[in-house]
């Protein structure tokens, strides 16, 4: 029997001093590129950025599934926004995404 993945939701926002946007931009195409990746292989299960009153992006939130905690670990490491030291303030829950099911009216 196989286990089943562990979910996690990550909140991250961004730091709020000067050079913070130019940070994020400067590894966006890599964090993008890292965020299909994920999703490709099935462990990237919604996202998106974090927005301000005036649209700018000051944040991102990812609900993840891996393996296990070892396996988040390594991909949490390695992302671009912690290397780059975009996200200054993450906070990291385990979770369960729920999934509607789509029914159709008439059959």
């Amino acid at each position: 029997m196989t286990a089943s993945p562990v979910e996690y939701v990550v909140t991250a926002l961004d730091g709020t001093d000067a050079d913070a946007l130019s940070r994020r931009l400067a590894v966006r195409e890599a964090h993008l590129a890292g965020a299909q990746r994920l999703s490709d292989r099935g462990e990237l299960l919604s996202g998106g950025a974090i927005l301000d009153d005036d649209g700018r992006m000051i944040g991102s939130t990812m609900h993840v599934a891996f393996a296990d905690e070892a396996a988040f670990r390594a991909w949490y490491d390695a992302e671009p926004y912690v290397i780059g030291d975009v996200w200054r303030d993450v906070t990291v829950r385990p979770m369960r995404l729920f999934r509607p099911v789509r029914t159709t009216e008439g059959g």
